[in-house]
Order: C-alpha cells, then sequence, then structure tokens
C-alpha cells in the first residue's frame, strides 16, 4: 500500500540575504567625509588665536622680530596672533614643541639657521627638520657680526687674527649659551682663522654682552641687530660683518670676504608648522605673512632692528624646503671638521 504524501501547509520564509558594505567602501566613505571636513575646517581658517612659538628668550632679536610681523599678522588674520617664548638647547626645544603639535596651522614656529646647525650639532636632536616640520616662508636675513672689547689692540679682521694667533691661550670668547647660533659661529670662526680659544657660555646674550663692555671677556658673534646701539655708543669695538653682504644697519663695517677671509654666517627666519598640516592652510598663513612682509611699517621695523626681508623669488614654501636642505648640508661639513658637538 502506497504511503500517503505529506503536504505542508507552512513553509519557513527564506531568509534574505543581507548586503553589507565592504572594508574598502566604508574605509573610503569615511576618507570622504574627513577630506570634507578637512577642507572645511582649511576654508574657514583661523577660527581662533594662533601661537607663534619662538624658540629662545623674551626681549632678544628673534622675539623682536616675531613680534613685528605677529602683530600685523594678527590684523591680517583676524585673529589674535600669541607670541609664546619657548627657550632652550639653542631653540630646539621650541621647534620640537611645534613639530609634536597637531598639524592644524594654530601653532608655528619662528625658526632660524639654528634649526638648521642643530640636525648636525646634536647627535639625536628631538626632531628632524626635514620630515617633522613643514616649510611656510622664509622672511628675513640678519647679518651676524664679530664684536670686540672696546680696549683689544686691533682695528680689523687682518689685526684681529694676527691679536688671536699669539694670544690665543689667554683670550676667551662669549656666547649666549653652549649650542647657540653665537656659540657655533665664533667656534667656526675661530677654525676659519686657525686658533683655539676658549669658550664661555652665558645664559643669554644680554649677560654675554655686559660682560664684554667690562671686558671681562674679549670678543662675541650675534646678530647685528642687537649690538648696534652699543657700537654707535663706543662700547664694544666692531670688528667684522660675517655675512656676505653688508648691513644697512651697519653700511661702514666690512664684511669678513672684504678682509680677506671666506667665511659667511649670516642668519636666516623663516616659518614652520608642523608636517601635515593641510596644504590650503599651509598657503594662508604663506599669503598673509607675504603681505605682512610687505607692508612698509613692518619693512620699517625690521630695518630698525637689523633684518632684510627676502626678495620674493625666495619665498614659496617650495624654495624653503630647498633652502633647508642646502643648509643642514651647508653647515654639517664644518661642525664635523671643528668637532663642534654638543652630546
Amino acid at each position: 500500500m502506497a504511503r500517503p504524501k505529506i503536504i505542508l501547509l507552512w513553509q519557513p520564509a527564506r531568509r534574505r540575504k543581507i548586503m553589507r558594505p565592504s572594508h574598502a567602501i566604508v574605509c573610503a566613505l569615511l576618507a570622504a567625509g574627513l577630506g570634507a571636513h578637512a577642507a572645511a575646517a582649511a576654508e574657514s581658517w583661523p577660527t581662533r588665536p594662533l601661537t607663534m612659538v619662538v624658540p629662545f628668550a623674551a626681549g632678544g632679536g628673534t622675539d623682536v622680530m616675531g613680534r613685528i610681523v605677529g602683530r600685523r599678522l594678527s590684523e591680517l588674520l583676524g585673529q589674535q596672533v600669541i607670541i609664546e617664548n619657548v627657550g632652550g638647547a639653542g631653540g630646539m626645544v621650541g621647534s620640537a614643541r611645534v613639530a609634536k603639535a597637531a598639524p592644524d596651522g594654530y601653532t608655528f614656529v619662528l625658526g632660524s639657521r639654528a634649526d638648521a646647525i642643530n640636525q648636525t650639532l646634536y647627535k639625536t636632536p628631538l626632531y628632524n627638520l626635514a620630515t617633522d616640520l613643514a616649510p611656510v616662508v622664509l622672511i628675513a636675513d640678519q647679518p651676524t657680526v664679530l664684536v670686540a672689547r672696546k680696549d683689544l689692540p686691533v682695528d680689523n679682521l687682518q689685526q684681529f687674527i694676527t691679536y688671536a694667533k699669539k694670544s690665543q691661550v689667554i683670550m676667551q670668547y662669549g656666547s649666549a649659551g653652549a649650542g647657540s647660533t653665537g656659540h657655533v659661529d665664533c667656534a667656526l670662526l675661530n677654525a676659519a682663522m686657525g686658533v683655539n680659544i676658549a669658550h664661555v657660555p652665558y645664559r643669554g646674550g644680554g649677560p654675554a654682552m655686559q660682560d664684554l663692555i667690562a671686558g671681562r671677556i674679549d670678543y662675541f658673534c650675534t646678530l647685528s641687530g642687537t649690538v648696534a646701539s652699543q657700537i654707535e655708543g663706543k662700547l664694544v669695538k666692531p670688528i667684522a660683518n660675517l655675512s656676505r653682504e653688508r648691513s644697512p644697519m651697519l653700511p661702514a663695517l666690512a664684511t669678513a670676504q672684504e678682509q680677506g677671509l671666506d667665511f659667511d654666517a649670516s642668519t636666516w627666519f623663516g616659518f614652520f608648522v608642523p608636517q601635515h598640516t593641510p596644504a590650503a592652510v599651509i598657503q594662508k598663513l604663506h599669503d598673509a605673512t607675504v603681505e605682512a612682509m610687505d607692508t612698509p611699517s613692518v619693512q620699517e621695523r625690521l630695518k630698525e632692528v637689523g633684518a632684510m626681508t627676502v626678495a620674493p623669488e625666495r619665498r614659496s614654501p617650495a624654495y624653503l624646503q630647498q633652502f633647508v636642505a642646502s643648509e643642514i648640508e651647508k653647515n654639517a661639513a664644518p661642525l664635523r671638521a671643528a668637532g663642534i658637538s654638543m652630546d
């Protein structure tokens, strides 16, 4: 007998296949959203005050320059530019602070030749200038000058070299501190002259200058803007402009090259932001800085402190990037040859 057929009056519904977006699609959507947010943020930047880190003490030449430019930037950007002095290790501490800051353009550093020097001067620098900081704009140059105590029996660089070779055992030179640009400049100058003279580091350029005026040290390498008044008052004796061009503040002071020594210790200044800062933000800060530097009142104030604004063809971020690389290479060889190191 045949078995009866079993007819199911109810059957379970088939499960619907849920289509889940792939990981790649999720990442793409997320990236697009973040990109749109970043673009919007860059478009409205800046919406709050900015911090310019000056990696040296308040009152010095770099600080004065930062305040002159920062004042005009505040007007152009519509937000206050706050100056924060973060000194230490020849400017390295302040620059390292910016290298580790959020890459949003709200924190930037007034960098200088000291940043290029530090990459070789320290065996383990706190930051990599080429990879941790993004260039914005080169803003100014300032000559470095060699000044001596007023009673040193010399009147020019050749006489100074002759005297130094005869008296190097008893001579001393001062600086704003071990590893400072002035320390490095004088040490490299000594190497170029073929002398070995004792270094006396101070806690800042002010105390060093006071001791030079008092005759406790023999010479000092410093920016033209910080020593012009002492030269005019005949408190110290100018020996040579160590830069390739004469200073508009001290036009009568001949360069080292003009006096027969192939030597260049000019100092440059520029703005840098943390790496990965949006390109649109960098461009906005760059454009505002260029406009600030082209302001006649800013140019006049910078001239008063010995600084010279740079030519338009030297202002692009790309130029500053190449220039920094060349400066690191330029300073590395003489620093190593002179055996100058901080660790």
